[in-house]
């Protein structure tokens, strides 16, 4: 049992708790008695090697005052039974040894030593027995024989010694007496001795000398026992625990008052098992500059997002620039948006969408009357009004309307899919469930996308707004390869991207089956239950940009990570998409990146590659209101669809989950110095600029911009210029920065110590800028690496700067260095 919490006034006459050899019971014991003790302490010094074994009771809760005698509530000296002859005595012992050495063989604990401590009841407060040893404040205490009766003293310090020798090894931080289930030689630990014991017995006692072997094994490493007044912060350490007992908290009943004692520290020991001994309060002792630093700069929960800082959004309404394919004045939250108009108009120019159920969307075929043609939507309601059993049936519908790429066209992927690739259940649920319904969103399509699809063609600033029901009937007909002219290059729409599902079906690529099992996973939710939101596509082109050189705005706010996505901690701001020119990039193709991983699992993003002409430099896309659909795993290679996802991002008074994403697509290089040419870095912050910058809004309602490594991998970026300058084109648009380094732990201290450099020495994002082309100066000569850094070489000009800039006052700040966000009403802008 563990002394640490026994309750003794080391000022009281009974001092001499240990000195069991002057008190008149002993003297008076026979030679018989004194006998079996020596048995009985013999005994005890060899346990079992299983806990059944270890005589112990928790010392926490044995409650004694040492003011009075009378406390003693475990004081078996005054019973009656220590009266007993030596025969009985010798019996009890006898009876003790043979079930000890029962349990040495049986390596169990018997039922009927599960008992309470006799005469403890009364006096003592608190004391609980577990039923079970494996529990862990597991006590196993049991009727002393007469025998150990006999060596007990009036004293309360006897029982103290009697206590501590017996105490077992705590498991953890586990801070109450346990039984001891492992096999090393931890177990023995029950035996060594105490600080407390080899003071309290004298030498010359001679059941001192039996009990003194025993403890000489004691390891001061393991407890060191400290009287103290109870540590409150020690205890809120204690809670945050994995595991803990009552004992540890705030249950101290059986110890309470004044005269409580509880440990004031347990010394850390060499690991051996998963019971090893540390401090409760370890966490307060490692220093903070040790620990792993996950974030830096800027809490995040400090930084604005979605909706809190919006501004009110004015009714919904169609405009000029912004086209509106629902009834705005029938929109309500929680209901399907109805189409607008009420009836299909039809449409077949060049600013808007060709649409496969078009009267104009014609396709030659030939009879005995030679060549003519057909309408090309007879034959998709002819070849979809069918039954699609197999992945044979889909490829043969799509052909039927496809025939030209017939002998082109490799269904490999879906095929494999659909046979190896899921589950039988989940096949079987796909062609009876999921496939009808979607085939029946795309007969509907002339009854739900109504309205001509405008184009959001090169230098236009043009919105469109739509319902996720819309979105998903285009999607559909995207999987069944229904839009015509958009499977050439060579056609028409060369310059936008690819939104027919064919080359997703194609090759035995295994990237291009988890896009598939994560697409289907979307077409099943939808089918299922169809959500009521609105997305909206927004082109935004720029004519003017900053004067980089002349700008005088300091750096907004930063919070930098090296864990988590953007996605997921970046919630309520507006997240960049590291996008190609063609937005999406490869989703339909062999591309799994951060683009594509972005549009298949938020995959209403992917209609917007049906009406987004290819962005210019000058360009972004915002699409606000998407929906997270799946979860998934890894990246590229090891990306794996991984469940479903509800999301639960809250909408705005558009009924748009208030999810912001713009496509910004970086500059390729063909050589890594490239990119440090003026011209370059100038191309990259109007790029930043535009996607961040929003003219019509104020700087207190724009959400921070949750970003990371732009361009960066294939497109051969340099990750410190990228995190510069995506730094300087928020602060010029005024909204603080979230930058995730997806693992890269060193890149996240450079980059805020060099932002931290930059801040204290009130650095403007115009000297900034000047330094960057100093550098680039200094390393256009070189074809590969230059010696010097970049930000070796920024720490050089501003240390050694003769003409150190002023740092604003707190009355001139701009308006982006707010440090909280404002109250702002509930509505995303």
């Amino acid at each position: 049992m563990n002394m640490e919490t026994c309750n003794t006034d080391t000022n009281s006459n009974e001092d001499a708790g240990c000195d069991l050899c002057e008190t008149p019971e002993i003297k008076k014991s026979s030679q018989a008695v004194m006998k079996d003790n020596d048995k009985l302490c013999e005994s005890t010094r060899k346990p079992s090697s299983k806990a059944g074994s270890v005589l112990t009771m928790n010392m926490e809760t044995c409650n004694t005052d040492t003011d009075s005698h009378e406390d003693a509530g475990c004081d078996l000296h005054e019973t009656l039974e220590i009266k007993k002859s030596s025969q009985a005595v010798m019996k009890d012992n006898e009876s003790l040894c043979e079930s000890t050495r029962k349990r040495k063989e049986q390596n169990e604990e018997p039922e009927d030593q599960k008992t309470s401590l006799p005469n403890c009841d009364k006096d003592t407060k608190g004391i609980t027995y577990n039923e079970t040893p494996d529990s862990i404040d597991a006590h196993i205490p049991i009727e002393p024989s007469s025998g150990e009766k006999a060596i007990e003293s009036a004293s309360p310090d006897a029982k103290l010694v009697k206590m501590t020798c017996m105490s077992t090894e705590m498991p953890g931080t586990n801070l109450s007496s346990s039984v001891n289930t492992s096999n090393t030689h931890n177990e023995d630990v029950e035996m060594r001795e105490s600080p407390a014991c080899k003071e309290s017995l004298p030498s010359n006692s001679p059941v001192c000398h039996d009990l003194q072997d025993p403890c000489s094994s004691f390891d001061p490493m393991v407890v060191e026992p400290k009287p103290l007044v109870p540590n409150p912060e020690a205890v809120d350490s204690i809670k945050d625990e994995p595991e803990v007992t009552p004992m540890e908290t705030d249950d101290t009943e059986g110890c309470s008052g004044a005269d409580a004692f509880v440990p004031e520290n347990v010394v850390e020991t060499e690991p051996e098992s998963d019971q090893t001994q540390v401090s409760p309060s370890e966490s307060e002792q490692v220093p903070a500059e040790q620990k792993e630093q996950e974030w830096l700069g800027t809490p995040i929960k400090e930084l604005r997002r979605m909706p809190q800082c919006g501004q009110s959004l004015p009714h919904l309404r169609a405009t000029d620039n912004h086209k509106v394919l629902i009834r705005t004045d029938l929109l309500k939250e929680g209901q399907v948006p109805h189409p607008y108009p009420s009836k299909y108009r039809d449409s077949w120019d060049e600013m808007t969408v060709k649409m496969p159920c078009s009267e104009k969307n014609l396709f030659p075929v030939e009879n005995e009357d030679g060549r003519e043609v057909q309408s090309r939507w007879d034959l998709i309601r002819s070849a979809l009004e069918g039954e699609c059993k197999s992945s044979l049936d889909i490829r043969d519908a799509i052909l039927s309307y496809n025939t030209v790429h017939a002998k082109r066209w490799d269904f490999t992927a879906l095929n494999y899919l659909c046979t190896e690739g899921m589950e039988n259940e989940e096949v079987q649920h796909l062609f009876n469930v999921t496939l009808p319904k979607m085939m029946k969103l795309v007969l509907n399509t002339p009854k739900i996308c109504t309205q001509p699809i405008p184009l959001l063609k090169t230098r236009m600033n043009q919105s469109l707004t739509m319902s996720q029901e819309q979105i998903a009937c285009l999607l559909a007909n995207a999987f069944f390869c229904t839009f015509p002219r958009r499977n050439s290059r060579r056609s028409e729409y060369g310059n936008y991207p690819d939104i027919n599902f064919c080359r997703l079906f194609e090759g035995p690529s295994s990237r291009k089956i988890e896009k598939l099992k994560t697409l289907l996973c979307y077409f099943r939710r939808v089918t299922e239950s169809m959500p009521t939101g609105l997305v909206t596509f927004t082109r935004q082109s720029l004519s003017g940009f900053p004067k980089w050189e002349s700008s005088k705005k300091q750096l907004t706010r930063l919070h930098i990570t090296f864990k988590g996505t953007i996605e997921d901690d970046g919630f309520g701001m507006l997240q960049v998409d590291f996008a190609n020119k063609l937005v999406g990039g490869g989703v339909t193709g062999m591309g799994l990146v951060q683009e594509e991983i972005r549009f298949i699992i938020n995959p209403e993003l992917m209609v917007s590659r049906l009406f987004t002409e290819a962005l210019d430099h000058n360009e972004c896309l915002i699409i606000t209101g998407t929906e997270q659909y799946s979860k998934y795993t890894g990246y590229a290679e090891s990306y794996r669809w991984k469940a479903n996802h509800k999301d639960e991002i809250p909408r705005d008074g558009w009924q748009r989950r208030c999810t912001e994403i713009v496509a910004v697509d970086a500059l390729k290089y063909r050589n890594f110095m490239e990119q440090f040419q003026p011209e370059k870095m100038i191309r990259e912050l109007n790029k930043a600029y535009c996607g961040f910058m929003r003219p019509a809004v104020n700087p207190e309602n724009l959400s921070t911009v949750a970003t990371g490594n732009w361009g960066c991998g294939a497109f051969g970026g340099d990750t410190r210029l990228k995190a510069l300058l995506q730094l300087m084109a928020a602060s010029e648009a005024g909204r603080d920065v979230a930058y995730f380094t997806f693992g890269d732990e060193e890149l996240m201290r450079d980059v805020h110590a060099m932002y931290k450099f930059l801040k204290d020495k009130c650095v403007t994002v115009g000297t900034l800028y000047f330094y960057l082309k100093q550098y680039s100066s200094v390393v256009s000569k070189h074809l590969q690496r230059p010696n010097i850094s970049l930000y070796g070489y920024i720490y050089d000009k501003v240390n050694t700067s003769t003409d150190p800039e002023p740092c604003p006052s707190p009355s001139d700040s701009d308006s982006n260095l707010t440090t909280a966000p404002s109250p702002c009403p509930a509505d995303c802008h």
